[in-house]
């Protein structure tokens, strides 16, 4: 057990002066043009040091949070902002996909056009319409990954439980916060450090991997270069599938913040009684009538 903690405080002391090594020296890891710095960002965006570096940011945040509620609810009310911002913008993703969609099958069955061609200010982008056909996928997994935590915001995920309809108001507040501490956090944490070496290992060669050392990311440096996927399902379709493993990313990104927000929710509605359930909460609404409507299904 002591060996665990020393571990710990070990990890946290070397997280935080190498961050302040890295922060002091911007030019080491800032510089695009620089292979050595392309390297560090691969190395730290899925290191220990990281992890520590946002697990100690996080327990300080709720010791102030605690002392402070105030505190609490606007670090609630800006990820779940962010959450609810990012999902209305990337929703209409929705219906640009059914408008494309739409188009194509004009073009394509009544027109007889073979491609089609864009052209914003002066560039014009060309591509055959089995590529404009395959690109509707990257749509589709834009909307699942963006608003993934919106949708968990406006409770519109499918829920199926055996124990927490029939407990009180203060068991379901801390059973939302074990759920958040012990499957929401440490899940997202396991994707992000798989997903994060997965989307560089599309994007550059040699290929990094999650059990390199900086050392040994550092000599592979001097062979980098970038090498993004550009590999599609058949000879003129999609070509941007790198895009996938960043939306895979974001994601996980978004699920750890909104994993945070839903653990500090349920911690001051715990504390605070039903009279903070859905406080500051911004949920979108269809009308009058729609309470109505949604009790019967």
């Amino acid at each position: 057990m002591l060996d665990g903690i020393l571990w710990v405080c070990k990890n946290i002391l070397l997280a935080f002066y190498n961050f302040g090594f890295a922060l002091s020296h911007p030019g080491l890891w800032l510089d695009w043009s620089d292979k050595k710095a392309i390297m560090r960002v691969v190395y730290y965006g899925g290191s220990v040091e990281f992890f520590f570096v946002v697990f100690t940011a996080f327990l300080v945040l709720t010791a102030v949070g605690i002392w402070r509620r105030q505190v609490m609810w606007g670090t609630v009310r800006l990820l779940e902002g962010l959450a609810n911002g990012i999902g209305r913008a990337v929703a209409w993703f929705g219906l640009l996909m059914v408008l494309q969609q739409i188009m194509i099958v004009f073009l394509q069955r009544i027109f007889r056009v073979s491609e089609i061609g864009v052209g914003p200010f002066g560039y014009t982008f060309t591509k055959d319409l089995s590529w404009w056909s395959e690109e509707l996928k990257l749509y589709n997994a834009a909307i699942v990954a963006l608003c993934a935590t919106y949708t968990f915001v406006q409770s519109g995920h499918v829920r199926v439980d055996l124990v927490y309809s029939a407990v009180g108001f203060r068991a379901k507040r801390a059973i939302d916060m074990a759920g958040s501490l012990l499957f929401m956090m440490p899940v997202a944490v396991l994707v992000w450090m798989y997903s994060w070496f997965f989307m560089w290992r599309h994007l550059i060669t040699p290929k990094p991997s999650a059990s390199d050392t900086i050392e040994r990311l550092l000599m592979k440096a001097r062979a980098v270069r970038w090498n993004v996927e550009t590999i599609g399902f058949s000879p003129n379709g999609f070509n941007g599938y790198f895009l996938f493993k960043v939306l895979l990313v974001a994601f996980t990104g978004l699920v750890f913040l909104q994993a945070i927000a839903f653990f500090y929710r349920s911690f001051l509605e715990f504390v605070e009684g039903e009279e903070s359930a859905g406080k500051y909460l911004d949920r979108d609404s269809l009308g009058a009538g729609e309470e109505a409507y949604e009790g019967t299904h």
